[in-house]
């Protein structure tokens, strides 16, 4: 854990049930004319958009929309950015799961400079530095998962046998406004639920270990993983009160996006980027499906090569907090892969395989792994490390 730290710029937040009908006004703090970006159909065909389209025909205003379909594109951006670009747009609104988010930050970023996003994808491309100015962003999730809504990059796919997923991140991307109503949840289908809410968890656990820990993110991530530690098992299963559950996992995937924004995550999120840019798995499910491994990995290797890091006692902490139970380390390790691999199995999280991954796709993966993500991982991993995590979940 570093005592010396810096902290990047957050959206205001507007936390609470009902906050939805705050959004016209919201709107029209920067102008009448929006570009609203939804996913392909849930929002648009669910309860909540024909009361929030009228309220924002009574407040005046005018609106274009559009809608993302799967994880965005750089050509979908640009495309965005080529029809919408002369249209005044005074404000870009994302509703929806990270895809659609991630989606309206970039087009936001893009809106008035013009150009293409390509010039700025981390690991592609030129690289040029993003000279602005973003169009004002309010992002409004009615996913637990991402926690986009905080985060200062957008990350874009192109998927296939050359496909990449990376992001386009700035500062100036954070949006202005996340507006966070935990009832937009209450028609999110089960498995979007189990996945959405394991990527939130894995981004608070992989904060809580980064190599760039600090007091400021262990507070939140340990909030964070009390609340996943209550709500997410129970939320999927039908126990105990939803609308309580929805909001302790709204709060979560939030909380993991502004972990994530300033330290980083690890070896699972590595490995997540090419396995979603290669084959058609969702970024949840990816993350839900290799973080128990990931762990088992990542203790092993720092006994062997590592046994004073400081991340073995927090993977122990970690252990303590989510089975509620005063352990010793190496039995806190044990309960905390119990756990993990518990539930993997209660939220019902696929293998690699049924997406069609195979051991002749090991090796790619792994020389895709080494992206930004494993760069904070708590212990540098060798490529059969990789490999063998790889290989346990196919």
């Amino acid at each position: 854990m570093s005592f010396a730290y810096g902290l990047g710029r957050l959206p205001r937040v507007e936390f609470g049930t009902g906050r939805i009908a705050l959004l016209p006004e919201r709107i029209r703090v920067y102008g009448p004319r929006a570009l609203i970006v939804t996913g392909g159909a849930s929002f648009l065909d669910g309860p909540n958009w024909p009361p929030l389209a009228e309220a924002l025909r009574a407040a005046g205003i005018d609106w274009r929309l559009l809608r993302v379909a799967g994880e965005p594109s750089p050509e979908l951006v640009d495309d965005a950015v080529r029809e919408h670009a002369g249209a005044g747009i005074d404000c870009v609104v994302g509703i929806g799961g990270g895809s659609a988010l991630d989606a309206a930050k970039a087009i936001a970023g893009l809106l008035r400079p013009g150009n293409s996003v390509m010039d700025h994808l981390e690991g592609v491309g030129p690289e040029l530095p993003y000279r602005g100015p973003a169009t004002p962003f309010i992002a409004v999730p009615t996913t637990a998962g991402t926690g986009s809504e905080a985060t200062r990059n957008a990350v874009l796919s192109r998927h296939g046998p050359d496909g990449f997923k990376k992001s386009f991140r700035d500062e100036r991307l954070v949006a202005e406004l996340a507006l966070i109503d935990p009832d937009l949840l209450a028609t999110c289908p089960r498995p979007v639920l189990a996945a959405n809410g394991m990527d939130a968890f894995t981004q608070l656990l992989e904060s809580w270990v980064s190599t760039r820990a600090n007091p400021f993110t262990d507070a939140l991530a340990r909030a964070g993983l009390e609340h996943v530690r209550d709500a997410l098992p129970a939320w999927y299963e039908g126990r105990g009160d939803p609308a309580a559950q929805r909001a302790a996992m709204a709060q979560a995937a939030l909380l993991s996006g502004i972990t994530l924004a300033h330290v980083g995550l690890g070896s699972v999120h590595g490995l997540a980027a090419p396995l979603g840019a290669f084959f058609p798995i969702p970024h949840g499910v990816a993350c839900g499906t290799l973080v128990a491994e990931a762990t088992r990995v990542n203790l092993a290797v720092l006994r062997a090569r590592a046994p004073e890091s400081p991340a073995l006692r927090r993977y122990a902490d970690a252990g303590r907090l989510l089975t509620g139970r005063h352990l010793e380390d190496d039995v806190a390790h044990a309960a905390l892969l119990d756990l993990l691999d518990d539930w993997t199995r209660r939220l019902e999280l696929p293998l690699l395989g049924a997406y069609g991954v195979t051991e002749v796709d090991v090796e790619r993966v792994v020389a895709n792994s080494r992206g930004s993500s494993m760069k904070t991982n708590p212990v540098v991993l060798t490529d059969g490390e990789i490999a063998g995590l790889i290989r346990a979940r196919l």
